[in-house]
């Protein structure tokens, strides 16, 4: 039997996190830009209270999503120079 290479599937590993980032970066960005675009449409130009929630929710995912990504955009450019 036969071991597997660590170089080569932590590579692989890397390169994945690599592809995966855009949309892992991206996307709650997104959802947390039309939580606010939606407040501002319906809440500040309607007049409505009603959708105070969705602007908190869009800060915190905005907020959260730049907290975490940050650390890991600093650790594939790490792994990255690494190999």
């Amino acid at each position: 039997m036969k071991y597997m290479k660590k170089e080569f599937y932590f590579s692989k590993v890397i390169r994945t996190e690599i592809l995966f980032t855009p949309l892992l970066i991206g996307l709650p960005l997104i959802v947390g830009f039309s939580f606010i675009f939606e407040w501002y449409n319906r809440g500040i130009l309607e007049g409505s209270s009603a959708f105070n929630g969705e602007l908190i929710l869009g800060i915190i995912i905005i907020i959260g999503n730049i907290v975490f990504d940050i650390p890991l955009i600093k650790s594939l450019r790490v792994l990255s120079k690494k190999k």
